[in-house]
């Protein structure tokens, strides 16, 4: 009667054993399909970047080409300060010595960035000098990004 009851228990062990394994390796069958959803901040900042650009020093005999110039070289100027708050600046150095002393020291800095969604808040004279202020409003950013996803939608799921 023992013996008989302890086979009862080991085939009830095997029987959960193989019945938990089958389960387990059913689910791993199965593919899923997660779909997320962005999340919108609660706060959108506001950034601004000032560039310049020397009227006189532009590269042409005629003055109004050098006042185009100077318009497009101070707005890159002021692109690039706008990528150096957003996606920061990369510094580089390298000291060399020799005989405990400084022989040569070089620094190198680099930006390099995307921005989207900026606007010319003003653009002027000043002197010799053109100036051009650009904003960036992180909610356009952010309608922006939404708006260039490739969003799909679910039509039909079929599980093998």
């Amino acid at each position: 009667m023992l013996g008989l009851n302890m086979n009862n228990t080991l085939i009830k062990i095997l029987f959960t054993t193989v019945s938990l394994l089958t389960m387990a390796s059913c689910s791993s069958v199965y593919d899923k399909h997660v779909q997320w959803q962005a999340v919108k901040p609660e706060a959108f900042p506001v950034i601004r970047g000032i560039g310049y650009a020397p009227i006189s020093l532009q590269k042409s005999e005629h003055k109004t080409q050098r006042m185009l110039m100077a318009i497009k070289a101070s707005k890159i100027a002021a692109y690039v300060e706008l990528t150096e708050q957003v996606h920061g600046q990369q510094v580089s150095s390298k000291t060399t010595m020799a005989d405990m002393l400084i022989s040569n020291q070089q620094l190198s800095a680099s930006v390099q960035g995307l921005i989207r969604g900026a606007t010319v808040v003003k653009s002027y004279p000043v002197g010799d000098t053109y100036t051009t202020e650009l904003q960036l409003d992180f909610k356009d950013v952010y309608e922006i990004y939404q708006a260039s996803l490739n969003r799909k939608e679910i039509k039909e799921v079929q599980y093998f």
